[in-house]
């Protein structure tokens, strides 16, 4: 088939879940490849969206602002609680953490402040957790530890 673009079936739900009009769509059937790569990448240029991970493995993307803190997120995220993640239910937001390269974040920072790509999808983990550890807790830990080892007695 020189000349025609390459095609791919796409399915009903996916036509719902991007928001298109089905009826032109079903017309055709197909997408072509560029078509297919646009709306699955696609994402505002204004809008930072978070692929949030369970412990379960559980994956769902979600879109916010810079300005939002994780506080916001926790609670957007309660307020929309995936139907897919029904068995990881949590009795209040408060309680939802996230996890952003292998440190948890704090209530009040904002995406913006960790300067995160706008448009771009940026993978962070959800879990549940009472209490948050103390900035650089476990630094100081360890700089408690050395001072403790650095002295010796000579007899």
């Amino acid at each position: 088939m020189c000349g025609q673009p390459e095609r791919h079936a796409v399915s009903r739900d996916f036509i719902r879940h991007k928001g298109i009009n089905s009826g032109s769509y079903l017309r055709k059937r197909s997408l072509t490849k560029e078509q297919h790569r646009n709306m699955t990448t696609t994402n505002p240029a204004d809008t930072i969206t978070l692929k949030l991970i369970l412990v379960s493995g559980k994956t769902k993307e979600f879109p916010f602002s810079p300005s939002n803190s994780a506080a916001d997120i926790a609670k957007h995220v309660y307020n929309h609680w995936p139907m897919d993640w029904e068995e990881e239910q949590v009795s209040s937001p408060n309680i939802l953490r996230l996890i952003y390269q292998g440190r948890f974040l704090h209530g009040n920072v904002t995406l913006g402040a960790l300067k995160l790509p706008l448009g771009k999808i940026t993978v962070m983990h959800l879990v549940a957790r009472e209490t948050l550890p103390e900035p650089n807790s476990q630094g100081q830990r360890n700089r408690e530890k050395t001072r403790e080892s650095n002295c010796c007695v000579i007899l």
